[in-house]
């Protein structure tokens, strides 16, 4: 018959439990915590500088103006204020009047050479795009008959 002391020597077993030194928990701690901080700080600048960029801008005129084209009749003119869009435009060396084209029921708003969003709409008419050349800040859509 074991003893007391025997039975309870199985469940403690002293490998179970390494020794470790205080200076290393608050070593690894420290890197963790300044590893999360870079990381952090990382993703905060890449946000921030997508944050009103040509690309968010792009995809927000791309799907108003199919919106606008979806909710249009034959014979409506449907004008757009696009100042921001055409200042970046400007800003890239990006010719205005190619900012917005529309073919197949797919409207492509590029603001910059390397980018551009597509989006598609239902209504079936023909759409003529035209540069504001009054305001220079802006296109007005002319919606036609198929």
């Amino acid at each position: 018959m074991k003893s007391l002391n025997e039975k309870n020597r199985i469940f403690f077993y002293p490998s179970f439990f390494p020794k470790t030194r205080k200076g290393n928990i608050l070593t690894e701690n420290i890197i963790f915590i300044v590893l999360n901080l870079i990381f952090l700080s990382i993703l905060i600048l890449f946000l921030y500088s997508k944050m009103g960029s040509a690309a968010v801008l792009e995809e927000g005129y791309a799907k108003k103006i199919a919106l606008l084209i979806d909710s249009a009749k034959p014979g409506m003119v449907i004008s757009l204020d696009m100042e921001e869009g055409v200042d970046i435009a400007k800003k890239e060396k990006w010719s205005v009047e190619r900012i917005v084209t529309i073919q197949d029921n797919i409207v492509r708003v590029q603001l910059r050479e390397k980018g551009g969003y597509s989006y598609s709409f239902f209504n079936d008419v023909n759409v003529n795009v035209n540069f504001d050349t009054t305001t220079n800040s802006g296109y007005y859509f002319v919606i036609s008959e198929k």
